[in-house]
């Protein structure tokens, strides 16, 4: 198949371009290397899909209408897979129109370009386990209800499933929507938890604890990730969200820890109020993926951590 991966040099993206080629697919990345971190990093995660032929990089903003449309119809896609956005709970609230022009028109943008086509392409797009708020019954499932954002990322995120909706009612797009728990890994973004406690562990430096250490997150290893995006190209048809998570939240202070122990370093530990936009915590019920997909995550938090630290001495050598 032909897919294109938007936002396909970042994280979750670029893990996706390889297990995609690896599949025997042909694969188109759209990214714009956003400096929201380091270009180089980003091209580094695309090293190995660059020395693949059926690999192909074009550098575009999917802000850029006029661009995204015609490259979409030039490149006729029987498969679009939507990662590309602008991320971060904190960030957002400093600039919560910036996102909603990325996440919310860049969507718009794509989804008009996709419903150009005949055939109409299969979109799989990212959604975000922030649109079910700051709630404490848990675990989460996809019909429960999602009226509380507590950041304009999450709004974004929500605005998101909504409008993918809307054009599956009125173009016949099929389109699954995807909302993820807490991805790590390798190539983990430098400004999420894990990466940025890494790196202040091994410079000797503080680790700003945040509330009493009790809130929860869904930690979901990378290869877990992209094997349930796989899952749902293959099942897409109709609208459908789904939860792509592990099923087992880690406290942060048992994050640390267990972090600590992969990285063989004792922490010195800053204690924080909580941050604005923060949720308590986060737990995926993953029944309907398991049953409709066929998802299981496989990998249990220590051993993921265990790899990622590998990565970064690897990286490091």
């Amino acid at each position: 198949m032909k897919i294109v991966v938007t936002g396909g040099a970042g994280f979750i993206g670029s893990h996706l371009v390889d297990r995609l080629l690896a599949d025997g697919h042909q694969v188109i990345a759209l990214d714009n290397f956003d400096p929201f971190y380091a270009g180089s990093l980003k091209r580094g995660n695309l090293r190995g899909a660059l020395a693949n032929e059926e690999f192909r990089l074009v550098e575009l903003d999917i802000c850029n209408r006029p661009l995204l449309l015609k490259t979409i119809r030039a490149t006729r896609p029987e498969v679009i897979v939507h990662l590309a956005a602008r991320a971060g709970v904190r960030p957002s609230i400093a600039d919560p129109g910036g996102y909603a022009a990325t996440n919310i028109n860049g969507t718009i943008h794509l989804l008009e370009a996709a419903c150009q086509l005949d055939p109409r392409p299969r979109f799989i797009f990212a959604s975000s386990s922030s649109v079910y708020g700051d709630r404490r019954d848990a675990p989460f499932r996809e019909n429960d209800g999602v009226e509380y954002p507590v950041s304009p990322y999450a709004a974004t995120k929500k605005a998101t499933e909504v409008f993918v909706y809307t054009y599956h009612h009125l173009h016949s797009l099929s389109a699954t929507g995807l909302r993820f728990f807490t991805a790590y890994g390798p190539r983990n973004r430098p400004d999420l938890a894990i990466a940025r406690f890494a790196d202040l562990m091994e410079a000797g430096q503080p680790i700003p604890m945040f509330g009493d250490g009790t809130t929860r997150r869904d930690y979901t290893y990378i290869a877990d990730i992209v094997d349930g995006i796989v899952r749902a190209i293959h099942h897409c048809s109709g609208y459908h969200i789904y939860n792509l998570g592990h099923s087992e939240p880690v406290e942060l202070r048992e994050m640390i820890r267990m972090l600590s122990e992969a990285l063989g370093i004792v922490p010195e530990l800053n204690w924080l109020p909580e941050q604005p936009g923060d949720v308590q915590q986060t737990y995926a019920d993953i029944t309907l993926a398991q049953r409709e997909l066929g998802y299981q995550p496989r990998t249990p938090f220590l051993e993921g951590l265990r790899h990622y630290v590998e990565w970064r001495r690897h990286r490091e050598s």
